[in-house]
Order: C-alpha cells, then sequence, then structure tokens
C-alpha cells in the first residue's frame, strides 16, 4: 500500500532522489501512449508542452490512458505527470494574464507543472498561486484581506508577501479527480503545493535559465509553494553567446549552478540535474535529488546507491 498519489513527492519526503523521463517535445499525448508508459521504470512523466504542441485534448486522453494501464509497478494509480507550461515566467504580469494555461493543465489531472524561464519573484508568486485553490491557506501574507473583506470594499496589497490567495477556480474537479482516483471535494483537499501543504500532491517546480534569473534566484526560491527547482543551461548559455552547453561548464555557468544549487539547499527545495550511470552517485551524494536524463540504468545506479526499494525489481 502507498501513502501517497503522488510517487515522486513520496520519495522526495523520504530524502530520495527521483528520475524522469520525457524531453521538450515530441512526447506522444495518446490514449494508447499512456497505456503504455503507466508501466514505466520513472518516478515521474516530464510533458514538454513549453516547446512541444499545447495539446491539452491529447494530455486528456493520455492521462486516461495511464490510469487504464495502471496501476505501477510501485503500486501507484499512475506515474506522477510534469507538464512544462508555455508562458515565460519573466514577470508577473505576464503569468497572471497566461494563468489559463495552468488551470486548463491541472484540469486534466496531472501531478505537477514547471515554469520555465523564470525571472522574478513576482512571476513565481504569480504561478503558485494560479495553481491554488483559495480554499488553502498556508504561507498566505497575513496581511492579505480576506474574502468578506474584500467584498466590503478592502483593497488588496499590490505585492503580497509571500503569498496571495490562491486564484484557481471551481470547475474541472470531476475530471481531475477521477485521474487521481478520489472523491471531488479529496482533490480539492488534495491538489495544494507540497511542501508548504504536507498533505498536498501537487509538485512545483522552476527553471532559472537567464541572468536576471540568476540574479533574483535566491529571492525567487524562497517563495513558499515550490518543490524543486533546476538550472537551464541550455539558455543561459545561449544568452552568454555560447552555440550549446559547453562541458565542462565555463565559470560563468559554473557560478550560477553553484548560486541556484545553494538557493535550493537554504529553501529546502529539491535541485534537478542531468546525470548519467557514471555520474549519478557523486550528484546524489552532492545533493541532487531530481535526476534527469531518461536512462532506466541511471535510475538503477542511483537507487541501489541510496538502497533505494530493497527486495523489489530495480525498475520500480
Amino acid at each position: 500500500m502507498t501513502r501517497r498519489i503522488n510517487r515522486a513527492i513520496e520519495a522526495l519526503g523520504q530524502g530520495r532522489a527521483i528520475y524522469y523521463v520525457g524531453g521538450h517535445t515530441g512526447h506522444a499525448l495518446t490514449h494508447a501512449q499512456g497505456r503504455a508508459d503507466a508501466a514505466t521504470w520513472a518516478d515521474y512523466i516530464n510533458i514538454g508542452m513549453e516547446h512541444g504542441a499545447f495539446d491539452l485534448a491529447g494530455l486528456a486522453e493520455y492521462m486516461r490512458g495511464l490510469v487504464e494501464g495502471g496501476p505501477t509497478a510501485s503500486g501507484h494509480r499512475t506515474p506522477a505527470v510534469v507538464v512544462e507550461a508555455p508562458v515565460s515566467g519573466s514577470d508577473g504580469d505576464t503569468v497572471r494574464h497566461n494563468a489559463w494555461q495552468f488551470r486548463q493543465i491541472l484540469g486534466r489531472g496531472v501531478h505537477g507543472i514547471i515554469l520555465c524561464q523564470v525571472a522574478s519573484v513576482d512571476a513565481v508568486r504569480a504561478f503558485v498561486e494560479a495553481c491554488r485553490y483559495p480554499i488553502h491557506t498556508a504561507g498566505v501574507d497575513p496581511a492579505m484581506p480576506s474574502p468578506q473583506a474584500r467584498m466590503d470594499g478592502a483593497v488588496r496589497p499590490a505585492a503580497p508577501r509571500p503569498l496571495g490567495l490562491g486564484t484557481r477556480g471551481h470547475g474541472s474537479e470531476a475530471e481531475a479527480s477521477a485521474v487521481w482516483g478520489v472523491e471531488e471535494q479529496r482533490y480539492v483537499d488534495l491538489c495544494d503545493p507540497w511542501p508548504l501543504n504536507p498533505e498536498g500532491e501537487l509538485m512545483l517546480g522552476v527553471k532559472l535559465e537567464g541572468p536576471e534569473g540568476i540574479a533574483a534566484g535566491a529571492e525567487i526560491l524562497a517563495v513558499p509553494g515550490l518543490a524543486y527547482a533546476e538550472l537551464g543551461p541550455g539558455d543561459l548559455a545561449l544568452a552568454l553567446g555560447y552555440r550549446g552547453i559547453p562541458t565542462p561548464y565555463p565559470p560563468a555557468l559554473h557560478g550560477a549552478r553553484e548560486r541556484i544549487f545553494a538557493a535550493c539547499r537554504r529553501n529546502g527545495l529539491a535541485f534537478l540535474e542531468a546525470c548519467t550511470p557514471a555520474t549519478v552517485a557523486a550528484r546524489i551524494d552532492e545533493g541532487v535529488r531530481v535526476i534527469a536524463g531518461g536512462l532506466a540504468e541511471t535510475a538503477t545506479v542511483g537507487r541501489a546507491h541510496q538502497a533505494r526499494d530493497a527486495g523489489q525489481p530495480p525498475r520500480n
């Protein structure tokens, strides 16, 4: 028996690294592919809609396929699914004006969203607020006027810190809760960011991939509601004048990586980084907890290094 809906959160909560498959484009969002992917060795599946097609109908079919193909070998109803949203996290206004994307994505029953090209604190605050129901108040600014006070004419602070009330509305619970396998009201209770809400099953992440985001990284990663963060070395390398990601990292890229990793440690966030079978053990020892790269062999080596899933097949 598993304790959580979100397999990735369950592992992170136990201090274990998690592994994902799926890239920035090209994931087939069909019912048949969902049925096949229910047997994945990975803890979560990344759906790249930043550069891939914004295919919500396909996402709905894919999620239904995961349910029909499940449960997973680890006993979860489905693998967790995290979607890269198309909107740029450049500033708060841009995120708020495109918050409909988060509502549509979450309404299909996914387990997380990552905001890319993050460059400001206000953008991340708007992101977290847009993914939350207003019934949840953990982390909300105590100076935020109550709904009744706002109806009575009180003015909302221009920049509440750390969070304002959630802005996700009622309406998608029937579809999303069917994917999660819970009653609609239980879905509302559970679909809140972890670890801000210890019972939450929603995993929100950010990618800092430009000079402005790196400069503000310490403040950005202190916004409540995030579970993990990553450096975007591809976009940052472009901004620094490189065609492709130089290996090893030059000083500017390496320094950015160290700044973001340190901010993750200070704020209790998991750090995401690509690993190989040859590097994963050292990266885990360093503190990396979300492993990119998409190789089952990497997960096998990393799980063995942490003595994970003792007595179960390595694919779990």
